[in-house]
């Protein structure tokens, strides 16, 4: 791993609080992600799933986390299964976690090798009632792809019909979306490093320049940083190319006179960060392009004041829309009439601004949170308001991320990275 060691404390208490929550003599299974093949002998880069991760910390693949807080065997309440290493791994594929590197990384005392995992898997399900299964019930998945998990959970269901099943899903979504002192420091790690990249990029932008330049430029900074690179796909889109909403190509030259939108964040420790910002290529804002700049990032401020303990986030989108509304009838997108006649569906402000405006933000971009209940301290949202205007040539988003606090405004993580207007263009110039 490029990050430095985390404090296992986290880990700890990640699978003390969701033990509390399981029903009684019942087991949890976790499994790491595969390693995707390409083509011949090619593979994607390991990615480690979430959820093992967030309970042991273990960031290698054919790995299985089992909890069991009802084992008659204390030393078997926490079992972690790791692929055995050797001296021929290690020359071919690098270092791999031995048993007692485990156990400083985790905090799991009990590790075996998974070639041992069945039968021992088989004598835990003796005891056990239940079995929780880890599916994915996020709200905007769309897997095509079996994965590890899925075979687990097939193959158990066939070897073992008897035991009732359950899902570690809601206890996941609740306990994640909450983010412990160690994860928020681990995600402001994250957005320093976006705001090093930032600041690079300021520098470096002027007419001619090409998006996958850009891009490039922010690469080397992520890597320079000890991130593995980007959180998400980045989006460099200057001109028209800002229109469309997921532009990933980054492959036009950036002209004169044209603003660059910009979503584009680092990762740190399997951590993720998210930023959008919108900058003009020759460091100067036309008066329309500042007027609009300054009415997405009026909303943005607005709308991050929202963000507190009690509101919901459907409720909270609703408030956005009246803000967003009155910035586009100032601007003269929008006039009274477009308003009163607007489907309620579909409000008249979605034409220039079709997106939703905060999602929760941690070891995914898109991360876990259950939507339909109230916000509480230490979640951490986006807040990325935009206004698109094809006709115009250009497009503008904003984003920050902010940790809700107990008490007054959210906490911004990238507070100190630049965004009025007139900074952008002292720094480009």
């Amino acid at each position: 791993m490029k990050y430095l060691p985390i404090d296992k404390q986290l880990f700890i208490k990640n699978r003390k609080n969701f033990m509390a929550q399981m029903k009684p003599s019942s087991i949890a299974v976790f499994n790491s992600n595969d390693i995707y093949p390409v083509s011949a002998d090619s593979t994607m880069p390991f990615n480690q799933h979430r959820d093992i991760f967030y309970l042991s910390g273990v960031d290698q693949e054919e790995s299985i986390l089992v909890l069991f807080p009802d084992a008659v065997e204390e030393k078997q309440r926490e079992i972690l299964f790791l692929r055995e290493t050797n001296d021929h791994i290690a020359v071919w594929e690098g270092e791999k976690l031995t048993k007692d590197r485990a156990f400083e990384v985790s905090g799991v005392k009990t590790v075996y090798w998974l070639s041992e995992f069945d039968k021992i898997f088989f004598g835990l399900m003796t005891q056990a009632e239940t079995v929780y299964f880890n599916t994915n019930e996020h709200y905007r998945q769309s897997v095509e792809t079996q994965t590890r998990e899925d075979r687990f959970i097939e193959r158990t269901k066939k070897q073992f019909p008897a035991h009732s099943w359950a899902k570690s899903n809601p206890i996941l979504q609740r306990l994640r979306s909450v983010k412990d002192p160690i994860e928020i420091a681990l995600m402001q790690k994250a957005c320093d490093i976006t705001e090093k990249g930032f600041r690079r990029l300021l520098s470096f932008i002027k007419p001619g320049v090409w998006e996958y330049e850009l891009e490039a430029e922010l690469m080397h900074e992520f890597l320079c940083n000890r991130s593995k690179g980007f959180a998400y796909t980045p989006i460099i889109a200057s001109g028209n190319n800002a229109n469309v909403l997921h532009y990933i190509e980054n492959n036009q030259q950036c002209k004169d006179g044209d603003l660059i939108l910009m979503d584009v964040a680092a990762e740190y420790a399997n951590y993720s960060s998210d930023l959008s910002r919108t900058v003009p290529v020759n460091g100067t804002f036309t008066k329309r392009q500042r007027d609009v700049y300054n009415a997405v990032n009026r909303v943005k401020n607005e709308a991050t004041k929202l963000l507190v303990p009690g509101a919901f986030w459907k409720e909270y989108h609703v408030e956005v829309g009246k803000l967003m509304t009155s910035e586009l009838l100032g601007l003269g997108l929008l006039d009274k009439a477009d308003v009163q006649n607007e489907n309620p569906d579909w409000p008249a402000y979605k034409k220039y601004f079709m997106h939703g405006t905060s999602h929760h933000i941690g070891l995914d971009t898109h991360d876990y949170g259950i939507l339909w209940e109230p916000m509480k301290a230490n979640m951490v949202f986006t807040v990325e308001p935009g206004i698109y205007i094809p006709e115009e040539g250009f497009g503008i988003r904003l984003e920050d991320d902010v940790v809700i606090q107990a008490q007054g405004e959210p906490f911004n993580l990238m507070k100190n990275i630049p965004i009025e207007a007139d900074e952008i263009e002292s720094i480009m110039h």
